[in-house]
């Protein structure tokens, strides 16, 4: 049985957030750590993240904290929501904190760009492969942040190569809700996840050059192809991208103007630049940096994912986009 103060988030973005204040509404307390101390003191005195949805009002039991080893000392369940580029840093710093009976929830989605690494693979770099499946697992799916918060029918899967910890966090995170499902596919999940966001941009940027409904249904089923060929190839199931963390995640975010990667692509469809985007940004949409790893990865594996070049040149080769769709109308024709 899960206790109130056994479970702390560590990272109050958007979705740290989130997943911090549902906890709360249901176990009554739950500590967000922040990194930034104004958004700690924001959350304790006006119950607001002041940085991340500042106009949403937090649960009463969600309590800000800034000093990371104070809070990875004293919980047992760590829900870790750090941007998957500073994943690595952030678990080589908790590791000296933890206690033995410590598990970890990994909520971050993306591929680091340095190494290619997956968020798993992170978990077994820095705790040892058997100390990491014994210790995480991992949750994803299709939800916003904000109707989480609103208590809206949210439904996720959360996966782990433990089932009794998958189980537990499983009936830790589950409401009337929140419907959690339970998965031992741990590399779809993930790849799920994170690849969805490249496929984001594309129909953005498609809505933003006004190409409409049946452009975006192509991308849509294109994208989720090319998710799927590439996860297989890296050893997830095929079946897992047909689910919450596959398709059902592709479809909310490529078509939600909550969706901070598809407003990005829109954006960029209707002509405006990444740095012009971004500048100000306190939180840089995770399908910018996974298009350059799912690019990466794509060619180790040599698997052909042409959605994904065509997103990764309108990013990093200042491609126009119109030309780009043009050339992935014009490639040589072939069976479905």
């Amino acid at each position: 049985m899960t206790e109130k103060n056994d479970v702390a988030v560590i990272g109050a973005g958007s979705w740290g957030t989130a997943l911090g204040g549902h906890l709360a509404d249901k176990l009554g307390h739950v500590t967000l750590w922040c990194r930034e101390k104004e958004v700690a003191d924001g959350i304790n005195s006006a119950h607001r993240n002041p940085f991340f949805l500042p106009d949403v009002d937090l649960p009463g039991g969600l309590t800000g904290e800034s000093d990371l080893a104070a809070v990875a000392s004293s919980h047992r369940i760590l829900v870790i929501v750090i941007p998957t580029q500073f994943t690595r840093a952030a678990l080589k710093e908790i590791k000296t904190h933890i206690g033995a009976e410590t598990v970890f929830v990994s909520a971050s989605k993306g591929v680091e760009v340095e190494t290619l690494a997956m968020v798993s693979e992170m978990y077994a770099e820095v705790f040892g492969p058997e100390e990491a499946d014994r210790r995480t697992c991992y949750l994803s799916g299709p939800s916003f942040a904000r109707e989480v918060l609103r208590q809206l029918p949210t439904a996720v899967t959360v996966a782990g190569r433990n089932e009794a910890l998958v189980k537990e966090i499983q009936e830790l995170f589950h409401t009337p809700a929140f419907r959690t499902y339970a998965a031992t596919d741990v590399v779809g999940v993930e790849l799920g996840g994170a690849l969805k966001n490249v496929i984001a941009l594309a129909a953005g940027i498609s809505d933003g050059l006004g190409f409409g409904y049946d452009a975006r249904a192509a991308l849509i089923t294109r994208g989720l192809a090319e998710m799927m060929r590439l996860g297989v190839a890296m050893g997830g199931e095929a079946a897992t991208f047909s689910g919450l963390s596959g398709l059902g995640d592709l479809v909310l975010t490529a078509t939600s103007d909550l969706s901070r990667n598809r407003t990005v692509g829109r954006r960029l469809g209707e002509g405006e630049s990444l740095e012009a985007i971004l500048t100000g940004s306190r939180e840089v949409p995770e399908g910018v940096k996974t298009t350059a790893s799912a690019d990466q990865l794509a060619r180790r594996e040599g698997v052909d994912m042409p959605l994904t070049r065509m997103v990764y040149e309108i990013l990093y080769d200042d491609r126009d986009p119109e030309s780009a769709v043009s050339e992935l109308m014009m490639r040589s024709l072939k069976a479905e």
